[in-house]
């Protein structure tokens, strides 16, 4: 079977997917966008090393909930062998919902780079095509790599990378136009994604400062990228997939939410995470995207950080929606 092809095909339906976010893609912010056109969505970042020890709290990660018609599972380390163990494992719990493996060779976190994983195999290719090759060895579904320009801000090393990690049997790759050092900061690079598809024969997911569907769209229409990667851009707008796919197949500019539809979207979220997650302490990070531009929403975020529960949250929201409509 031709992964890559595989690949191809689910970008064709739908080219414009939910990236991996660690601490915010879990089971409820997966199910918000899914409900709103985003077919493909990952994980978390998930340790090879905490599969190993079979944590529970790392599979909470990977499985996904009766909603969801399927997962794509992003796994992180350095070891080959825990890698290859780890893939066997998430194929036999997810079973028939597994889309992908997704390698994480491009989280820039000091916590992650110090150990030899995420982005800092990229300065270690030969380790990072063992990995490949172990998880390939293993894996019943595509295996993907995520990956950065380079480690070091100023080189390009993403294109030598990708043909060698195809050569072992990547179905495809995820460029994000930042290098590890530069974090988050300045613009991304988006030309690293044609140097990368020019590259290799598989498909390239581009990545990096997609704030919007219009972002989006201009990404799969300037470069050569043959899906996106959302992620920043869905902060607070859950329906960024439904926008992106509208505006570059019909072109329908987005649809400007209400208030009173954002806040109805907040407390679906709400309640997705009370009914999925063992703590709402997530819910004051992302409840505050939902107010950006709201009245007196500096206001409103200040008293979100002091909710710890369900109903403290919904109590809020109750006074929110009086608020806006006072205001309006």
């Amino acid at each position: 079977m031709d992964f890559a092809d595989t690949i191809r095909g689910l970008l064709a339906e739908q080219p414009f997917l939910l990236a991996p976010m660690a601490g915010v893609t879990d089971a409820a912010y997966r199910i918000m966008c899914r409900r709103r056109g985003a077919r493909l969505a990952y994980s978390e970042m998930v340790s090879v090393a905490g599969l190993a020890y079979a944590s529970n709290k790392t599979w909470r990660l990977v499985l996904p909930e009766d909603e969801e018609p399927q997962i794509c599972v992003q796994l992180f380390g350095s070891k080959p062998e825990q890698f290859a163990a780890a893939v066997a494992a998430v194929q036999e719990r997810v079973g028939d919902r597994l889309t992908l493996i997704d390698i994480n060779m491009a989280c820039p976190a000091r916590k992650v780079i110090t150990k030899g994983e995420g982005c800092a195999l990229m300065e270690a290719p030969e380790r990072a095509e063992q990995i490949v090759r172990a998880c390939v060895g293993e894996a019943r579904v595509p295996v993907t790599v995520k990956m950065r320009t380079s480690f070091t801000t100023g080189e390009r090393t993403a294109p030598d990378f990708a043909r060698r990690l195809e050569a072992q049997g990547a179905a495809a790759v995820a460029v994000h136009g930042r290098s590890a050092k530069q974090l988050y900061t300045g613009q991304a690079d988006w030309s690293i994604i044609d140097d990368v598809a020019h590259a290799v024969d598989i498909p390239v997911i581009g990545s990096g400062d997609v704030f919007s569907a219009a972002d989006a769209v201009r990404m799969l229409d300037e470069t050569a990228a043959s899906g996106v990667f959302i992620a920043r851009g869905t902060y607070g707008n859950p329906w960024i997939f439904d926008d992106a796919r509208a505006l570059a197949c019909e072109g329908m500019p987005p649809v400007v939410r209400s208030y009173a539809e954002r806040l109805g979207a907040l407390r679906e979220h709400l309640g997705l995470t009370h009914r999925y997650l063992p703590l709402m302490s997530r819910a004051r990070t992302y409840a505050t995207w939902y107010l950006k531009g709201m009245p007196h929403a500096a206001a409103w975020r200040g008293s979100v950080v002091r909710c710890s529960t369900y109903e403290e949250f919904m109590a809020l929201i109750d006074e929110i929606e009086a608020d806006v409509s006072t205001c309006r």
